[in-house]
């Protein structure tokens, strides 16, 4: 329902008109604009039974429902969970997976992934691997039951080819998952491309503000939703309504901020390309990178984030990072602000010692919406006279 008109069918609009309006309707008693934050835990029935569609918040609240029914249209998808978390989202999605079953991950997955499906999963039953995706048809089990893939990768940026994959993958009847937390649906939506189930941390660019925590799954299968709904309701790993009410307020900026994250990130990938110290620059805009004719295929644009590598090794990264002044050393990324860190001792450092082991010497940007001569200033002072 629309706030503009109620008769509005939002389906055939476009993304931006359905990020500022999908899943919101104008207050029936008050006329409010907004979706109201729907402070409470229970709901009055109208006899035993009977009820609005609403009857306890871990099952159902409207402000999660607004949010659900607003991230569900931007992804094309007709049915949308949210979560507390991303890793409760995707703690939720691994749950389809039974003892016995075989689950394939990108050599390069996010930490915190690799972590919850190696140290979580897999002491349950579960069969976890690490591939190169490019590569599926040789990793494939005959137990196979979900590959995982992102795309672009957290650090390294690597592109995958959503369709292609989820074509091998479906061969054998795998469930196709993608982590479409760095693309977000404004540069790309995979289960336009083959995939099953499409998950996020909307913490991140979503939200976009780093002032909420929260996560969120779709798909278009009926099956699957179903099985997803009960594990939500099940579990109860859902946000509250003030969080969903963030998550849906930055949603609706989403495609001007994004289109400004890829900008600036262009403007800082021109700079590192061209500094000394800089051995590597990783970010799928280069003709260069690996993925590079793939993501122009997939994506809209080639996104906010910008890894590099030092020619003075991990000394040198560490050292990058205490520099910056505008670029704030913190975990995370999606936000206005930008954000600089070392993968390998913070957000990746749970996978020290494993095959997904993050290189030392890497640096990973969170571009934001400040002024990109800033940005690219403040890096640049910060790499130089490094040794």
């Amino acid at each position: 329902m629309s706030g503009v008109d109620d008769r509005l069918d939002l389906s055939h609009l476009g993304f931006e008109t359905r990020a500022v309006h999908a899943g919101s309707g104008a207050d029936p008693s008050t006329g409010a604009v907004n979706t109201p934050v729907y402070l409470s835990s229970t709901f009055k029935q109208d006899a035993v039974g009977e009820h609005r569609g609403f009857e306890y918040a871990r099952t159902a609240n409207p402000s999660r429902a607004s949010l659900e029914s607003n991230i569900a249209s931007l992804e094309d998808a007709q049915f949308g969970f949210a979560f507390a978390s991303g890793m409760a989202a995707e703690d939720t999605v691994m749950r389809l997976l039974d003892p016995g079953d075989h689950m394939l991950l990108p050599t390069d997955a996010y930490g915190g992934t690799y972590r919850l499906a190696t140290a979580v999963l897999r002491p349950a039953g579960i069969e976890v691997d690490a591939c190169d995706l490019a590569s599926i048809e040789r990793a494939l089990e005959p137990n196979t039951k979900m590959v995982w893939i992102e795309t672009p990768t957290n650090p390294l940026l690597r592109i995958v080819d959503i369709e292609a994959t989820s074509s091998a993958a479906h061969s054998q009847g795998c469930v196709v998952v993608v982590d479409n937390t760095f693309a977000t649906p404004w540069l790309q939506q995979p289960l336009r491309l083959g995939a099953d189930i499409v998950v996020h941390s909307t913490t991140k660019y979503l939200a976009g503000h780093s002032d909420v925590v929260g996560g969120f799954a779709a798909t278009d299968d009926e099956a699957l939703a179903e099985r997803l709904a009960f594990l939500q309701n099940a579990v109860g790993a859902v946000p509250g309504p003030f969080d969903c009410f963030l998550v849906q307020r930055g949603v609706k900026t989403l495609a001007l901020r994004m289109e400004r994250h890829c900008s600036n990130a262009l403007a800082i990938v021109e700079m590192l390309r061209a500094h000394q110290a800089v051995a590597d620059v990783l970010h799928p805009s280069l003709t260069d990178h690996q993925g590079h004719e793939i993501a122009r295929r997939q994506m809209r644009a080639f996104g906010g984030v910008v890894s590099f590598a030092l020619r003075g090794g991990e000394r040198a990264a560490v050292e990058v990072c205490r520099r910056t002044r505008i670029f704030t050393l913190a975990e995370s990324l999606g936000g206005v602000e930008s954000l600089i860190e070392h993968p390998a001792r913070m957000t990746h450092a749970s996978v020290a010692g494993s095959s997904n082991e993050v290189r030392p010497d890497l640096v990973r940007l969170s571009v934001g919406l400040e002024t990109a001569d800033d940005l690219v200033a403040d890096l640049r002072a910060a790499l130089d006279g490094l040794g």
